[in-house]
Protein backbone atom coordinates (compact mmCIF):
# COMPACT_ATOMS: atom_id res chain seq x y z
CA UNK A 1 0.00 0.00 0.00
CA UNK A 2 1.41 3.55 -0.83
CA UNK A 3 1.57 6.37 1.28
CA UNK A 4 1.70 9.65 0.77
CA UNK A 5 3.13 12.51 2.92
CA UNK A 6 1.11 14.85 4.18
CA UNK A 7 0.68 17.76 6.69
CA UNK A 8 -2.13 19.18 9.08
CA UNK A 9 -2.40 22.15 10.81
CA UNK A 10 -5.07 23.04 13.06
CA UNK A 11 -6.02 25.97 15.15
CA UNK A 12 -7.08 25.74 18.72
CA UNK A 13 -9.36 28.26 20.60
CA UNK A 14 -6.98 30.40 22.79
CA UNK A 15 -9.11 29.76 26.39
CA UNK A 16 -8.40 25.63 26.02
CA UNK A 17 -6.26 24.83 28.75
CA UNK A 18 -2.63 22.68 28.29
CA UNK A 19 -4.05 19.68 29.68
CA UNK A 20 -6.83 19.42 27.06
CA UNK A 21 -4.80 20.85 24.34
CA UNK A 22 -2.32 17.63 25.35
CA UNK A 23 -5.10 15.53 25.27
CA UNK A 24 -6.56 16.37 21.66
CA UNK A 25 -2.85 15.87 20.44
CA UNK A 26 -2.40 12.77 21.51
CA UNK A 27 -5.83 11.76 20.71
CA UNK A 28 -5.21 12.61 16.84
CA UNK A 29 -1.96 11.22 17.00
CA UNK A 30 -3.48 7.90 18.29
CA UNK A 31 -6.51 8.40 15.75
CA UNK A 32 -3.58 8.61 12.88
CA UNK A 33 -1.98 4.95 13.94
CA UNK A 34 -5.15 2.81 14.42
CA UNK A 35 -5.89 3.95 10.99
CA UNK A 36 -2.97 3.31 9.23
CA UNK A 37 -0.91 6.58 9.22
CA UNK A 38 2.84 6.11 9.76
CA UNK A 39 5.63 8.75 10.63
CA UNK A 40 3.72 10.74 12.78
CA UNK A 41 5.32 14.18 14.08
CA UNK A 42 3.82 16.49 16.14
CA UNK A 43 5.13 20.20 16.32
CA UNK A 44 3.32 22.69 19.03
CA UNK A 45 3.77 26.05 17.13
CA UNK A 46 2.23 27.77 20.07
CA UNK A 47 -0.01 30.72 20.48
CA UNK A 48 -0.25 33.42 17.71
CA UNK A 49 -2.10 36.36 16.82
CA UNK A 50 -4.76 35.52 13.82
CA UNK A 51 -4.34 37.81 10.63
CA UNK A 52 -8.63 38.35 11.31
CA UNK A 53 -10.71 37.05 14.12
CA UNK A 54 -12.68 33.47 13.69
CA UNK A 55 -15.40 33.53 15.73
CA UNK A 56 -14.37 36.65 17.95
CA UNK A 57 -10.96 34.87 18.48
CA UNK A 58 -7.96 37.33 17.91
CA UNK A 59 -5.64 34.43 19.13
CA UNK A 60 -4.85 30.69 18.72
CA UNK A 61 -3.13 27.90 19.41
CA UNK A 62 -1.14 26.54 16.33
CA UNK A 63 -0.62 22.22 16.52
CA UNK A 64 1.00 21.02 13.22
CA UNK A 65 1.19 16.98 12.04
CA UNK A 66 3.60 15.32 9.50
CA UNK A 67 2.28 11.92 8.82
CA UNK A 68 1.99 9.61 5.95
CA UNK A 69 -1.26 8.06 4.96
CA UNK A 70 -3.51 7.62 2.51
CA UNK A 71 -6.39 10.04 1.38
CA UNK A 72 -9.20 7.88 3.47
CA UNK A 73 -7.47 8.44 6.30
CA UNK A 74 -7.13 12.49 5.82
CA UNK A 75 -10.84 12.69 4.44
CA UNK A 76 -11.85 10.59 8.65
CA UNK A 77 -9.47 13.43 10.53
CA UNK A 78 -10.38 16.22 8.78
CA UNK A 79 -14.58 15.01 9.84
CA UNK A 80 -13.13 14.46 13.10
CA UNK A 81 -11.53 18.32 13.17
CA UNK A 82 -14.81 19.45 11.90
CA UNK A 83 -17.22 18.32 14.58
CA UNK A 84 -15.02 19.36 17.29
CA UNK A 85 -15.71 22.64 19.23
CA UNK A 86 -12.48 23.43 20.41
CA UNK A 87 -10.50 24.07 16.60
CA UNK A 88 -11.31 26.86 14.99
CA UNK A 89 -9.35 25.95 11.22
CA UNK A 90 -7.46 23.24 9.85
CA UNK A 91 -5.60 22.81 7.07
CA UNK A 92 -4.52 19.45 5.19
CA UNK A 93 -1.85 20.00 2.50
CA UNK A 94 -0.38 16.74 0.48
CA UNK A 95 3.30 17.43 0.32
CA UNK A 96 4.98 16.17 -3.04
CA UNK A 97 8.71 15.79 -1.76
CA UNK A 98 10.69 13.93 -4.58
CA UNK A 99 14.51 12.67 -3.12
CA UNK A 100 16.90 12.42 -5.51
CA UNK A 101 20.32 10.15 -5.23
CA UNK A 102 23.39 11.25 -7.13
CA UNK A 103 26.10 8.43 -7.50
CA UNK A 104 29.65 9.10 -8.03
Amino acid sequence: MFLNSYETIYILKPDVTEESNLSLVNYYKSFIKEQGGQNIVVQHRGRRHLSYDINNYYDGIYIQINYQANGQLVRKLEKSMRFNNTILRYLTSKNNTVSSMSSI
